[in-house]
């Protein structure tokens, strides 16, 4: 049987403090799932890869659903060239990220770790 992900990096989530972290500190576990969004217009680094949560809100009595996004921080940059490589080439959808560790006693640059991995392209 052929994998669905291969494993491709750990790292921290950088920036962690000067985002929305905060407001979601309690839905965030490990295996949360957390998208990656490139960001080729920032200014300090041209690879810039922002790590994004996606809150889903579901109302059962109206049948819908809505999702709000929190901007969680940035994959370090000496980790994300590559990352910023494939997704400059369209291949946005090919990363999976979810939240290996978290620690609330560790820096705040050391209490998220996460796990990237590559999705194998569905035929």
């Amino acid at each position: 049987m052929k994998a669905k992900r291969l494993f491709f990096k750990e790292c921290n989530l950088a920036g962690r403090r000067y985002y929305d972290a905060d407001l979601v500190w309690n839905e965030l576990s490990v295996g949360t799932p957390v998208r990656l969004e490139r960001e080729a217009d920032n200014r300090y680094d041209e690879n810039a890869v922002a790590v994004m949560y996606d809150r889903v809100l579901s109302n059962p009595e109206e049948g819908s659903c809505q999702s709000e996004e929190f901007f969680l921080g940035y994959i370090p940059a000496r980790e994300n060239e590559v990352i910023a490589q494939f997704m400059d080439m369209g291949w946005e959808e090919c990363f999976s990220c979810t939240i290996s560790r978290i620690d609330p006693s560790e820096h705040y640059e050391n209490q998220i770790r996460l796990t990237i991995r590559i999705n194998r392209k569905e035929q």
